[in-house]
């Protein structure tokens, strides 16, 4: 065996053995191979570190001056290693850390961050960092482990497990649409003083007939904000198309009304996405375990 085909923490091992079981046989009994692996092991483990860590004849192992100090730090090492190992395990019965998430600015603020919360509570050895912004993030290159993301998925590498959907919807104030009368169709919205979310921006995408169908809304009002757009629709400054889950609970309690349902754009996707689907860290996947349930329950029917 070459010093470089030498697996040192299993020598170590063998060779803490043979000092404890105080032979080559009985460490090889100890071990569950024999004499001669045994013996392979520790000479492999010698020739790699250049001296002689046992003197040994027919009748009895001693250690020389380098094999007590190597002894010493074999125990140290392994019983880190060992301790290593039980922290790993304990983590994943109960596991702990620190725990990077983004996600969209309003969709993190109304579904993410109660969920979060919820979470941390069920693992008080959890720590969560969630960060809100209405942009792509690169999880890699900026230390993040989940994100949630809304919209098509670019072949990138990601692993992504579906929480449910979303689609834009265009609402309008009960007293605006008073006053404004019947929005039939999209091109009736020309006429109608338009809140607009940027992005997309005042030019909407609807669909007619399976085709798709582009209105440019007058802009009185522009945000790049979802919750100052809801506002001042809700006040009845103007029409607004913002995603569904944005005015689910104003659309069901009526203070906003839905209307051109027939030619709304499909639905986009609601996905949390990850870099790696194997070996996942304890945290990461008892995160993504505990939470998708329960997410894609929070998340209102936008069909």
């Amino acid at each position: 065996m070459e010093a470089a085909d030498l697996d040192k923490l299993k020598a170590m091992e063998t060779f803490l053995s043979i000092v404890e079981a105080g032979s080559l046989t009985a460490a090889a009994e100890r071990l569950g191979c024999s004499n001669a692996s045994v013996a392979r092991n520790l000479a492999a483990l010698e020739r790699s570190l250049g001296l002689r860590l046992l003197n040994r004849n027919t009748r009895r192992l001693a250690l020389t001056d380098e094999g007590a100090e190597y002894l010493a730090w074999c125990r140290r090492i392994l019983g880190e290693f060992e301790t290593l190992e039980q922290s790993f395990e304990a983590r994943r019965a109960a596991p702990g850390g620190l725990l990077r998430l983004t996600a969209p600015v309003e969709f993190g603020a109304l579904y993410a961050a109660p969920t979060v919360n919820a979470f941390l509570r069920a693992h008080p050895g959890m720590r969560v960092e969630l960060t809100l912004l209405d942009r792509v993030v690169d999880l890699l290159e900026e230390g993040m482990d989940l994100a949630i993301r809304i919209g098509p998925m670019p072949d990138s590498g990601l692993i992504a497990a579906r929480l449910g959907e979303t689609r834009p919807v265009v609402c309008v104030a009960p007293e605006l649409l008073r006053r404004c009368g019947p929005i039939r169709r999209p091109e009736d919205l020309r006429e109608i003083p338009g809140v607009v979310f940027h992005p997309p921006g005042p030019v909407w995408e609807f669909r007619e007939a399976g085709a798709p169908l582009a209105v440019e809304v007058p802009a009185v009002f522009s945000t790049n904000q979802a919750r100052a757009a809801r506002l001042a629709c809700l006040e009845g400054t103007g029409v607004a198309r913002l995603l569904h889950y944005q005015v689910a609970r104003e659309l069901e309690e009526g203070s906003l009304i839905r209307i051109l349902r027939e030619f709304e754009a499909p639905g986009a996707p609601i996905r949390m996405v990850y870099p790696h689907a194997r070996l996942l860290s304890p945290r990461v996947r008892s995160f993504i375990d505990w939470t998708s349930a329960r997410l894609s329950a929070a998340l209102p029917a936008s069909a």
